[in-house]
């Protein structure tokens, strides 16, 4: 095994050739085969090229997030407005009707909670593969955390994930997770994203640097979707949005940066804008605000109908 990489040449991720695409629409996902295709091709709208996940599956691990009290009342109207679903099995059963034509990314990993100060480190597989297809998920998702001082175990989960998916045709996102021996630049991103790629991950979900993602995106050979983290005020997260779709991310899965917003559905309604139309920050946040207003007449009025017939 050769050593670690000493040269002093810069390193050319050749970001002005865009990367191939053959007999499918998404980069590096040529050779598998139609059922993981298929399934793919449900996550991703094939004419963008492009996904906006709905992320809602924080409860695994910490509980009733802000916004995700009751996931039948605040995450259920926003169902039909994602291509893609990020979630554990036990929200999907108990708040998403069964009649949803939404791709399913399910959360597969599981282990310590909020509870624990090495939440998210330690994990193991979580659902058995046998529910994963009982279910009809489209796609798998583990938590890799590469420098964490469980790597080994992470890595472990995923790989034993990525045979499995590849056995029964469903794809495997590996989800970055930041190790405490490393930070959160083009650094680290570059290097967990390329190595959950090389292990066999067929996309891989992340965070979006300010410095050098075009780098990142373009040394991962398979998609990249980012990660909406924190809330940030609207403009911000359509602006990062926008960012990452133009420098190389495949989609974006956000989860607080919706559902904690002012009006949930305006604002991942404004983010589709971004992902599937080209919309421009300032364009998408305007439109943000048009649609706040219209929602926000309507509920006026349907308030003051009730009212008027509880008088009656």
């Amino acid at each position: 095994m050769p050593g670690a990489d000493t040269s002093t040449k810069e390193k050319n991720f050749y970001t002005d050739i865009p990367a191939a695409k053959h007999s499918f629409f998404l980069k590096g996902l040529d050779q598998y085969d139609w059922g993981m295709k298929s399934r793919l091709s449900r996550m991703f709208n094939p004419k963008s090229g492009h996904t906006v996940m709905l992320a809602f599956d924080h409860g695994y691990a910490y509980g009733p997030t802000t916004g995700l009290e009751r996931l039948d009342v605040t995450i259920a109207p926003l169902v039909p407005y994602a291509d893609c679903l990020m979630c554990a099995r036990g929200a999907l059963r108990s708040c998403i009707p069964s009649d949803c034509d939404k791709a399913v990314a399910m959360r597969c990993s599981a282990g310590t909670t909020i509870l624990d100060e090495n939440v998210f480190v330690n994990e193991c597989i979580g659902v058995d593969i046998e529910d994963v297809i009982r279910m009809n998920v489209t796609c798998m998702a583990v938590q890799v955390c590469i420098g964490s001082d469980n790597e080994r175990n992470n890595i472990e989960n995923f790989v034993k994930l990525v045979d499995l998916g590849n056995k029964y045709g469903i794809p495997v996102l590996g989800v970055t997770a930041v190790g405490k021996n490393m930070a959160r630049d083009k650094r680290y991103f570059g290097l967990a994203t390329r190595i959950i790629a090389e292990l066999g991950g067929h996309l891989v979900k992340t965070y979006f640097v300010e410095d050098g993602f075009e780098d990142v995106a373009a040394g991962c050979p398979v998609p990249i979707v980012i990660a909406g983290g924190k809330k940030l005020p609207e403009k911000d997260a359509l602006t990062m949005a926008y960012k990452a779709i133009q420098q190389g991310a495949s989609g974006v899965d956000m989860g607080r940066n919706v559902f904690q917003s002012e009006d949930p559905i305006a604002m991942i309604k404004a983010i589709r804008s971004v992902v599937h139309e080209n919309a421009t920050p300032n364009q998408a946040y305007e439109l943000f605000c048009d649609l706040k207003a219209e929602n926000a007449k309507a509920a006026k009025t349907t308030k003051k109908a009730k009212t008027t017939k509880a008088k009656k």
